[in-house]
């Protein structure tokens, strides 16, 4: 008989419930070179998580980034930090190590990539699939999300990885990139970021045009134009949320 996981330590469930966070789950890492701990050990866990941004912002910037989305941005980026931080905290002091992973945090700037991949952690817990923007595509929110990650060894179901895109025909995001940087190709685990994205294109058309929001490093017109995200704007929650101001 196949040894049952254990349950999920009622802690994390109710700490995660009363920060109100609503998309998260386990990626089990074994395999992947993660970020070590003080005395050189890796991870073999991560919790992930996805915290949603303003709905109304994410479809005001389908022709370009303003400085509603730059400073939303921000805010929901120091929110998912100031998470992991708290989540890492009430992991340790239970005995087992943990590490967070800072939000957008680019730590190789020659390769224009952080410690590792956010995204990896988001497809292996079963939040989603990476669409052809080379983003995370939640069912939930779509790509209009951010992502937080704690690295852990304690041990805890995993969630069911995710093996496929679900982006179907669907090339919007591509052909609404300015830079031309997204090259159209269909995700699968394992395939490598160069056959999805230019990073050099990307990063130059946004340095060049956008450099007055956090230098260069945003854009987000790809997942503005997503479909998955759209479908947001008809939830009814939506219609409580404050239009910004542009």
């Amino acid at each position: 008989m196949p040894i049952a996981s254990p349950p999920f330590p009622p802690w994390l469930t109710s700490w995660i419930k009363a920060q109100k966070i609503t998309v998260w789950g386990v990626a089990d890492l074994r395999g992947f070179s993660t970020p070590a701990d003080e005395t050189g050990r890796e991870y073999p866990f991560a919790l992930s998580f996805a915290i949603p941004m303003n709905p109304l912002i994410m479809a005001c910037i389908q022709h370009g980034p303003n400085q509603a989305y730059a400073d939303e941005y921000a805010i929901v980026n120091d929110h998912i930090n100031d998470l992991a931080k708290k989540m890492t905290a009430e992991i340790k002091v239970r005995g087992f190590r943990a590490q967070p992973l800072a939000a957008s945090e680019r730590t190789d700037t020659a390769n224009i990539k952080g410690d590792f991949p956010q995204k990896t952690a988001a497809t292996r817990a079963g939040l989603g699939w990476i669409g052809r923007h080379c983003q995370l595509i939640t069912r939930e929110f779509g790509p209009w999300i951010r992502l937080g990650t704690v690295f852990t060894d304690m041990t805890i179901p995993c969630g069911l990885a995710v093996e496929r895109d679900f982006c179907g025909r669907c090339t919007r995001c591509v052909d609404a990139c300015p830079a031309g940087a997204l090259k159209g190709n269909a995700w699968y685990p394992g395939l490598p970021r160069e056959d999805m994205l230019d990073a050099r294109a990307c990063d130059s058309w946004k340095k060049e045009h956008y450099i007055q929001y956090h230098e260069g490093h945003t854009c987000g017109i790809c997942a503005a134009v997503c479909p998955y995200g759209l479908k947001v704007l008809k939830k009814p929650y939506t219609l409580r949320k404050k239009a910004p101001i542009i």
